[in-house]
């Protein structure tokens, strides 16, 4: 075995400091959760998504800047995974109950129950992947296990950032809204494989067609933000089930094809 050399970043241990730039990031993370939940509370249903969003940005920044500057920790680890409890998990569900799960009672107390469960089983959901994620080692990296958190977040966002200007959904249009907070919060703890595009080279060479993808994508997102992230986080919510059914599929045709008679 060779000695371990202190002066190699890859073989430092974690640092128990406490540093200010991506810490910065992650308490802007956790301020955007926040606002999403006032903004819900007040009935500005188009702030608390956006708000939301604004919160990915800030999560995904924190991790690139403690990395690229050296800076990881393990205070900074913990407090990424309670400041996306709050900006993935708790928002979400809020937003979604604020926004018309609560007006499911007025169709019964039944109802009521069952929409108010569908953002709890979100809340608890997050907080499991949230603890799943953390707790294991040795993943594959370019691979997530379950809907990553803040996809879930962007679903459930974007929806009822779409949905906010319906004046009355109707009984149809909150049983939908409950059945997409849920179904995010089943995708997250779920054994499907969802791509992290870590494995992309910023700096490699690319199709054309794949670099024309990105402008048309922000267009999109600037003419018509929820309908555009809606599709976007929809899409992607969807590939990991559709890989899966693929991957059967594929194995079921190959275990056909070797029991045919040659």
């Amino acid at each position: 075995m060779h000695p371990t050399d202190p002066t190699d970043p890859g073989d430092r241990p974690r640092s128990r400091a406490i540093y200010l730039l991506p810490n910065l990031f992650t308490t802007g993370c956790l301020f955007s959760g926040f606002y999403a939940i006032v903004a819900a509370i007040d009935g500005n249903y188009e702030r608390a998504g956006f708000a939301v969003f604004a919160a990915m940005l800030m999560d995904t920044l924190d991790g690139r800047v403690a990395r690229m500057t050296r800076t990881e920790s393990a205070f900074g680890k913990e407090y990424d995974s309670l400041a996306d409890m709050v900006s993935f998990g708790l928002a979400p569900a809020i937003v979604a109950y604020q926004w018309g799960v609560e007006r499911l009672f007025e169709y019964g107390a039944v109802w009521g129950r069952v929409g108010w469960l569908a953002t709890f089983f979100y809340a608890a959901c997050a907080a499991l992947r949230l603890a799943r994620f953390n707790t294991r080692s040795g993943q594959d990296k370019r691979f997530f296990e379950g809907l990553p958190s803040p996809s879930a977040a962007a679903i459930v966002s974007a929806f009822i950032w779409f949905s906010s200007e319906w004046r009355e959904p109707g009984l149809a249009g909150l049983i939908v809204a409950a059945l997409v907070t849920a179904s995010a919060g089943a995708l997250m703890v779920s054994s499907f494989g969802y791509n992290s595009f870590k494995q992309l080279n910023a700096e490699g060479p690319v199709r054309f067609a794949t670099f024309l993808l990105v402008p048309a994508g922000f267009v999109m997102i600037a003419l018509y933000p929820p309908t555009a992230l809606m599709v976007i986080f929809g899409g992607y919510a969807l590939s990991g089930p559709a890989a899966w059914v693929w991957k059967r599929l594929g194995r079921a045709r190959r275990r056909g094809n070797a029991g045919e008679p040659s």
